[in-house]
């Protein structure tokens, strides 16, 4: 089992940046690939990114690639993101999640574990 804690969120303008931290506990941390996603009431939850368990490989939605920087410590047990010059389209809930593999994907489906969310909102 693992425990995922997000942190981080917040009310920030356009522009400006925020970074989100997820903390694990649990199953081996450094062992899995993690991810980020997003959603918004009435959508879907979408991939923003999502790193390999060593962090040599990151994959980033083209919604976000260039503003947004996936990280992680595995000595600490917690990934980040880095989100820079955030627009109000970034506004949502944001969820770190675990996936059972070495390499990173982009669907939800691959993700086993995920924490409770963090809300971001952006405005105008």
């Amino acid at each position: 089992q693992v425990q995922l804690v997000e942190s981080g969120g917040g009310l920030v303008q356009a522009g400006g940046s925020l970074r989100l931290s997820c903390a694990a506990s649990g199953r081996t941390f450094s062992s899995y690939a993690m991810g980020w996603f997003r959603q918004v009431p009435g959508k879907e939850r979408e991939f923003v990114a999502a790193i390999s368990w060593r962090g040599t490989i990151t994959y980033y939605a083209d919604s976000v690639k260039g503003r947004f920087t996936i990280s992680r410590d595995n000595d600490k047990n917690t990934v980040y993101l880095q989100m820079n010059s955030l627009k109000p389209e970034d506004t949502a809930v944001y969820y770190c999640a675990v996936q059972i593999a070495v390499v990173p994907g982009i669907d939800r489906g691959e993700y086993a574990y995920w924490g409770q969310g963090t809300q971001v909102t952006v405005s105008s």
